[in-house]
């Protein structure tokens, strides 16, 4: 068969053969059991579902072979034998450019140098799933084949409800992931109803297909790391940022750090991550014991290196050596994804990492006693280091949370706070998206690296004009994101689809998609998807990241990220997204993304001044309500050039008085 006819088929009515399981794959932890013997019989019928009852005898006993092995049910035997990638769209069978598009970023998202365990169809954070099941995945791709631009997709978790009538204005797919009821949202409940198929962690841009490799937060990391050296007042050349976490998003530090020109240490515990992260050239050294380490960094410094070093190991391992070694850390920070701190995403100190597998599986009490007691070791070690000066922030990722929970010692002394601040409290929140800055992306769905040349091209120049009339409280921003979008190709980003990601503002990503909507019009390029990251001016609500600044006391609300993914899908956009989790936990954020494709037509530059707009501005509005300087500043602006934008601002009360 070939590659079209295997995605019009779906779910084949002849079984494929059992499929061996592949070693050489970095595959997701087994899940630890959670079900009791009459939820796993639930478990296999709700697999069942998407076969003809004439398989079901062959496959409950393969099916109930893999929930207790691996904790879940993947369908490893309909695992494709097709190679994983973004293909150009032209290669998709369909009646919809539209659904085309989504195919691509989809095969991006599960392409084997993008996702972190393609084989459980999870793209980053050790539980980001773009599927929960093989199954899934091969329906969902057949629906897209078939359907037309008249037609809805409702994405249930992973689950594809069906093809609905609608319209050409409608979003092509509504996906939802993880949208439980509030109080069924601690980590056991996600355990329990992942195992059982009806819900599934979407993280932010894995279930939601827009994805694009460790590129997508080498950006902000790149941001996050310059705007820390400039808050200290410090040059990036021979001083030294440490961090941790290889994986997914984290796999961007390395790379982040010598664009912004440091010296930088990230610990990773996971061999075969660590080895991928070296061949694609997001670190430039692996270094395996701690002495090497020492003399390495005292080398670096001395010769003020920009060097991404790797250290095979337990960052504790580093934070506490550093300490008797007397060797200064700068910046400090950590990625590792403490959302899912009992299943993956953070590994105790002092145990190998097949040991801690093991027991993160068989003995799970025992592992989360491990994980909380080296939380308390990490804190005390980096409390050791900032009392010496370093800058430490916590990357959104729930480091403070957890460590918080665990007893470890990093509450202010109102016991309300963190002792230390979030990257957005402290940078990214006023610097970026108070002022509506945030991480707008594109890809080209031709597959041709010159097209994508060509976008940065069209881009540099649109910011460049920008830059002209810009006022002086973003022009850091715009140099910033000129200086970078002119390094993007030398600096060899591209991992899996050609894309591209900058930070801009309503006023640049309106203009960027004009001018690219106009070269698709001209047959210069082909068609281009537009996106962003969920982490963005009005995507997500998150109290201790995206909202994080946000201190009238609704940081813990999400009307934003609802309002948001609404408004995007009556303003234009292809599909939205709403997810629970993402990030920093499950049942901790609500964040919200959209697709967009360009075609050239009319209809798309119209949609996309209409939807980019919203997309923005309701989180600058959200903002500037919450009385943040910068938000008023934005939305004031944004009020002038678009008289039909009429927002309430704050009265702002004398303190005095109160």
């Amino acid at each position: 068969m070939t590659f079209q006819e295997q995605i019009q088929q779906g779910v084949p009515s002849i079984l494929p053969s059992k499929k061996e399981y592949d070693l050489a794959i970095n595959h997701a932890p087994k899940r630890k059991e959670i079900l009791s013997v009459e939820e796993k019989k639930l478990a296999l019928k709700n697999a069942l579902r998407y076969f003809d009852p004439k398989h079901h005898a062959e496959l409950i006993p393969e099916f109930s072979e893999e929930l207790e092995t691996y904790g879940r049910i993947y369908m490893y035997r309909l695992r494709p034998d097709y190679r994983m990638y973004a293909r150009p769209i032209d290669e998709y069978p369909g009646k919809s450019v539209q659904a085309k598009a989504i195919m691509h970023m989809i095969q991006n998202n599960l392409d084997y140098a993008v996702a972190q365990h393609p084989h459980e169809l999870i793209t980053y954070g050790g539980n980001g799933a773009v599927f929960q099941n093989w199954a899934q995945y091969l329906l969902t791709m057949q629906y897209l084949s078939e359907m037309t631009d008249e037609q809805t997709l409702t994405m249930y978790s992973g689950h594809p409800m069906g093809l609905f009538p609608s319209h050409t204005e409608a979003p092509r797919v509504v996906v939802t992931n993880g949208m439980v009821i509030p109080n069924y949202s601690k980590p056991d409940d996600w355990e329990k109803m992942n195992a059982l198929g009806v819900s599934q962690y979407g993280q932010m841009t894995a279930g939601s297909y827009m994805y694009i490799g460790p590129q997508g937060i080498v950006h902000g990391t790149t941001i996050t790391v310059l705007n820390g050296f400039r808050k200290i007042k410090q040059n990036p050349e021979g001083n030294l940022f440490v961090t941790s976490g290889l994986g997914g998003m984290s796999g961007a530090q390395p790379k982040a750090g010598n664009i912004a020109g440091c010296i930088t240490v990230c610990a990773e515990v996971n061999p075969k991550i660590t080895k991928i992260r070296h061949e694609q050239g997001w670190i430039n050294e692996i270094v395996t014991s701690t002495e090497e380490l020492v003399k390495r960094v005292h080398t670096a410094k001395a010769n003020k290196e920009v060097v991404s070093i790797a250290y095979l190991g337990n960052v504790v391992d580093v934070w506490e050596c550093f300490d008797k070694e007397n060797i200064k850390i700068d910046l400090g920070s950590d990625q590792t994804s403490l959302h899912n701190p009992w299943a993956g995403g953070y590994y105790p100190v002092g145990i190998s990492f097949e040991e801690a597998n093991d027991m993160m599986a068989n003995n799970p009490e025992l592992f989360k006693e491990k994980v909380q007691e080296t939380l308390r070791r990490h804190a005390a070690a980096i409390n050791k280091h900032t009392a010496k000066g370093t800058y430490f922030f916590d990357y959104g990722n729930a480091f403070l949370l957890e460590a918080s929970r665990a007893g470890a010692d990093v509450m202010a002394e109102n016991n309300i706070d963190f002792k230390y601040p979030s990257y957005v409290q402290d940078i990214m929140g006023p610097i970026c998206f108070d002022y509506g800055f945030g991480p707008f992306r594109w890809v080209c769905t031709s597959g041709k690296p010159e097209d994508l040349q060509k976008t940065d091209t069209i881009a540099s120049e649109v910011l460049e004009e920008m830059a002209k009339t810009a006022p002086d409280e973003i022009q850091q921003q715009m140099q910033d994101n000129i200086k970078w979008i002119k390094g993007a190709q030398e600096n060899k980003l591209v991992v899996g689809s050609q894309a591209r990601i900058l930070y801009a503002d309503a006023e640049g990503r309106i203009k960027i998609a004009e001018a690219f909507n106009q070269a698709i019009a001209k047959g210069e390029i082909g068609t281009v998807v537009l996106g962003r990251d969920h982490h963005d001016v009005s995507g997500t609500d998150s109290p201790y990241r995206e909202t994080s600044n946000i201190y009238d006391g609704s940081r813990f609300t999400a009307d934003m990220a609802i309002q948001n993914v609404i408004g995007d899908s009556f303003r234009g956009a292809t599909w939205v997204s709403i997810h629970n989790g993402g990030g920093v936990g499950w049942g901790e954020v609500i964040n919200g993304g959209f697709g967009m494709v360009l075609d050239g037509s009319k209809e798309a530059s119209r949609r996309l001044a209409s939807m980019l707009f919203w997309d923005v501005n309701n989180g600058i509005s959200r903002r500037s309500w919450a009385r943040n300087d910068e938000a008023i500043f934005a939305i004031k602006r944004a009020m002038e050039v678009q008289p039909l934008l009429k927002v309430t601002l704050p009265n702002i009360v004398d303190e005095s008085l109160l």
